[in-house]
């Protein structure tokens, strides 16, 4: 009787508890789910990682998923964050059948400027300008921008800063200048964020500027006149930069329209 079950047990392996269980996830929960920073993606379940299952969850834009911690119950995996919107997450069994499904949204990233005149938030667009989006932030995350000022203010133009401190002293650059973006299908309208540049088209590195107006001139138009890179807009603090805008200025050291009362960028911060 012994060797009969014996024999019933190698042909039906699951049955008698033996095998590889079939997976199946309860939920999926994602933490810290912001454009260019390591997420975490929480996968709960049963026989997560049974010998024979190979579960490796597929997570569109977010580069090389890696495993922080498995057991039977959760799976935990991290990626960076490569795009704004749509974030999908699949996981599929040995066979390739997708056993759940989950779409995240991964919102545009922000940053939050306080100034001696207000506070400014401006929401960054990484879709239509990566490059010029990455520099500013890597120049916000290591705290450049701290006390810096707006050294360029145009009435009816715009107002412009990220590259000195206070008494005009120039700072230089932490990062190498960035190909132009100009050609991305945004354009210099009120209220937007631009790189500024030397005449050179791909020197832009800290310095950026608000528009005041609608500035088509500063657009991109041809290879021979390339403008220059929008790469977000104000969402908060229009009424902060017409203020900057309209502050006094004066020629300082044989430079012009620098205000006559510094405007102090005292902090740079990622709010999202």
């Amino acid at each position: 009787m012994k060797q009969l079950v014996v024999l019933l047990c190698v042909a039906l392996l699951t049955a008698c508890g033996s095998g590889n269980p079939a997976p199946s996830i309860t939920d999926i929960q994602a933490k810290n789910l912001y454009y260019g920073v390591t997420a975490e993606f929480d996968f709960y379940g049963n026989n997560l990682t049974s010998l024979g299952n190979g579960i490796v969850p597929a997570i569109s834009n977010c580069s090389k998923p890696t495993p922080a911690f498995m057991s039977l119950g959760e799976l935990v995996f991290t990626c960076t964050v490569t795009a704004v919107g749509a974030l999908d997450v699949q996981v599929k069994d040995v066979t390739g059948t997708v056993i759940s499904a989950q779409t995240f949204t991964v919102p545009p990233p922000q940053v939050a400027l306080d100034t001696t005149l207000g506070n400014i938030v401006v929401e960054l667009d990484p879709a239509a300008a990566p490059l010029s989006v990455d520099n500013f932030l890597n120049y916000v995350q290591t705290g450049f921008y701290s006390d810096t000022i707006f050294h360029r203010v145009i009435a009816g133009f715009v107002v412009q800063g990220g590259g000195y401190t206070s008494g005009l002293v120039a700072k230089p650059p932490s990062f190498a200048p960035i190909a132009l973006e100009s050609n991305n299908g945004l354009t210099n309208l009120r209220g937007t964020i631009a790189m500024a540049r030397t005449a050179d088209p791909n020197s832009a590195t800290s310095q950026f500027y608000f528009n005041l107006v609608d500035n088509p001139s500063l657009d991109y138009q041809d290879a021979s006149n390339p403008g220059y890179a929008v790469f977000g807009k104000i969402v908060q603090g229009l009424d902060v930069m017409d203020a900057i805008g309209a502050v006094p200025t004066t020629t300082v050291n044989g430079t012009a329209d620098v205000p006559v009362t510094a405007v102090v960028i005292t902090s740079a911060t990622r709010t999202q």
